[in-house]
């Protein structure tokens, strides 16, 4: 790993919050992974302190002289640009990409189509929008489905994380059930080609100039596969890191990586999810974590230690390139200030 840029600020003079818990499904995870972070800076000298946006107005970060944001949030209203955008307002830096790119990488049929536009490979897909009229239209148009993209296919809701609603179907009666699960959580299904091979994952630090990825962690889910309770509540799922691939395929797989994080516009931290297609040995990008897992089972964590990062200086780090991502222009700064004085 090459060098990572200096801190753009020092963090232990710093007051921090680490936004954790939130609106979305996954908010038991974004508490764990607070947690975890909370404790990490504590122990490093940090002032931190835990903030639940699912409780507490935003706006009283301000009120806390809050001057950096530590977004441990995962989900809809954490990871999608919402809260990105707050903290533009309230002017106070925050951790991993901006509004945009936040906004897009949540949406994984968006990241798929600016992958594709930048030639980077992702299984095929058909995005089914909204609602059907009747019963008998859903059912042809799973069938047309079906036939373009063949079993098994992957079904899921494209605004969610942490394998949520996420259901892997080898027949017609199986794809039926599992666009309901998907289209209970989002109005949009998204059913893609199932890739057979290797599950890989792997984080990246940095911005669009100094992007560099850490190790490749290879997953390997029990037969009931890499779902919501197997990510985080037991220990069926081995990791390996180093990932047992060739020099040549980590490399790939790296540079794979850097080139959709860049894509997507992504900064200061994420991780790329892939599959290793065991047929032709191509990798297939899945999807763009803005806002990864910091919990123990988190897979950023492991691949930083294997690069000889600790946890406590990766969240350092993390923090460390903490920034607001839209300018503010001198009419802003007259416009806030012509604001507060009308209050």
């Amino acid at each position: 790993m090459h060098s990572l840029p200096a801190p753009t600020f020092d963090i232990k003079s710093a007051r921090v919050a680490v936004l954790m818990g939130g609106l979305s499904m996954e908010r038991d995870i974004s508490i764990m992974s607070g947690t975890g972070v909370l404790d990490a800076l504590r122990v490093q000298g940090v002032d931190a302190f835990a903030f639940d946006p699912g409780v507490r107005p935003l706006a009283q970060l301000v009120d806390e002289g809050v001057t950096h944001a530590f977004i441990a949030l995962h989900g809809r209203f954490g990871e999608d640009g919402a809260v990105q955008g707050a903290l533009e307002l309230l002017g106070i830096p925050y951790t991993g990409s901006g509004v945009m790119a936040s906004s897009l990488a949540m949406d994984k049929t968006m990241t798929k189509r600016i992958w594709q536009s930048a030639g980077l490979q992702t299984p095929k897909y058909h995005l089914l929008a909204g609602s059907f009229a009747s019963q008998a239209d859903k059912e042809l148009k799973l069938r047309q489905v079906a036939d373009d993209l063949g079993y098994p296919l992957i079904v899921k809701p494209p605004h969610e994380g942490s394998s949520i609603g996420v259901s892997r179907v080898g027949n017609f009666e199986e794809l039926v059930r599992a666009y309901d699960i998907a289209h209970a959580l989002d109005p949009d299904v998204l059913c893609e080609t199932f890739v057979s091979g290797f599950e890989l994952t792997c984080p990246v630090l940095g911005d669009a100039l100094s992007a560099q990825a850490l190790p490749v962690v290879r997953i390997q889910a029990p037969q009931a596969g890499y779902d919501y309770a197997n990510k985080y509540f037991t220990d069926a799922v081995q990791y390996h890191c180093p990932s047992g691939l060739s020099p040549e395929v980590e490399a790939q797989v790296q540079a794979l990586s850097v080139n959709a994080f860049k894509a997507l516009g992504c900064s200061g931290w994420g991780r790329a999810d892939l599959m290793l297609c065991e047929k032709t040995g191509q990798a297939f990008l899945l999807e763009m974590n803005t806002s990864p897992g910091m919990t123990s089972h988190s897979l950023v964590p492991m691949s930083a230690k294997a690069a000889g990062m600790s946890y406590e200086a990766l969240c350092a780090h993390i923090l460390g390139q903490a920034k607001t991502h839209i300018q503010r222009t001198q009419k802003s700064e007259a416009s806030k200030a012509a604001s507060g004085a009308l209050e």
